[in-house]
C-alpha cells in the first residue's frame, strides 16, 4: 500500500517537481554568480530539500485517501482505536502520521536550533490544526488523531536531530567538514535517481 501511495504521489507531482527545481536551480546560480557568494553545495542542497518536502507534505495532505470520510473527530485516540492493531490501515494512519511528520521536526531542529522542545511541539501543534482546517474545508475530515500524530512525529524528528549532533561532536573531524556533507548529499541524490529511473523503466515498459 506504501509503495502505491508513493508511486501515485511521484506521478501526481513530478512535472511540478522538474519546473521547480530548474527554475529555482537557474535563479540560484546567477545569484551566486552577480553577487559573487561562494558556494556550498550541502548547504543549497539542504534548502532545496526542505522546500521540495513541503511541496510532497501539501501533495500528500490534499490528496484522496482511501478511507476518506469527512467529518469532525474531537475524541483523542476515537479514530486510532477504529483499526486492529498491526493491521494495514492502522499502520497506514498512525505510523504514517508519524513518519510524516518526522522530516518537519528535524528542519525546526536544523533551522531554528531551539534550546527545548517547546518550540518544536507549539510549531508542530499549530501547523496540524491548520492542515486540518484546510482539509475540512476541502471535503476531507478534522480529526484530533492527526493532531497528536504529527506532534509526536515532530518531537522524534527533533530527537533525532539533537542525536545526530550529539554523534557528530563525537566523531573525527572529517565527518564534520564541507566535503563529508557534500558527498552525503551526492550519495543521497544517487538514491533518488536510482528510484527514479526504477520508477520510469516500469512505467513506460
Amino acid at each position: 500500500m506504501l509503495s502505491d501511495i508513493i508511486s501515485k504521489l511521484f506521478y501526481n507531482i513530478w512535472p511540478m517537481l522538474v519546473v521547480f527545481i530548474t527554475a529555482l536551480g537557474l535563479l540560484r546560480f546567477f545569484y551566486l554568480k552577480n553577487h559573487r557568494e561562494r558556494f556550498y553545495f550541502y548547504k543549497d542542497f539542504s534548502y532545496l530539500i526542505t522546500i521540495i518536502y513541503f511541496l510532497l507534505l501539501f501533495e500528500i495532505l490534499t490528496m484522496n485517501e482511501l478511507n476518506m470520510i469527512a467529518g469532525v473527530n474531537l475524541i483523542p485516540f476515537s479514530e486510532i482505536s477504529r483499526y486492529p492493531f498491526g493491521s494495514t490501515m492502522f499502520n497506514y494512519n498512525v505510523f504514517g502520521n508519524i513518519i510524516l511528520f518526522i522530516p518537519f521536526g528535524y528542519i525546526i531542529g536544523l533551522y531554528v536550533k531551539p534550546k527545548k522542545i517547546f518550540p518544536v511541539i507549539i510549531t508542530t501543534f499549530i501547523t496540524s490544526i491548520v492542515i486540518e482546517l484546510v482539509q475540512l474545508k476541502i471535503g476531507r475530515s478534522f480529526d484530533i488523531d492527526d493532531i497528536l500524530l504529527n506532534v509526536i512525529g515532530g518531537v522524534v524528528g527533533y530527537l533525532l536531530f539533537i542525536g545526530l549532533m550529539a554523534i557528530l561532536k563525537r566523531l573525527p573531524d572529517f565527518f564534520r567538514s564541507k566535503l563529508f556533507y557534500n558527498l552525503l548529499c551526492l550519495v543521497f541524490i544517487g538514491i533518488i535517481l536510482i528510484y527514479v529511473f526504477g520508477y520510469w523503466s516500469v512505467l513506460f515498459k
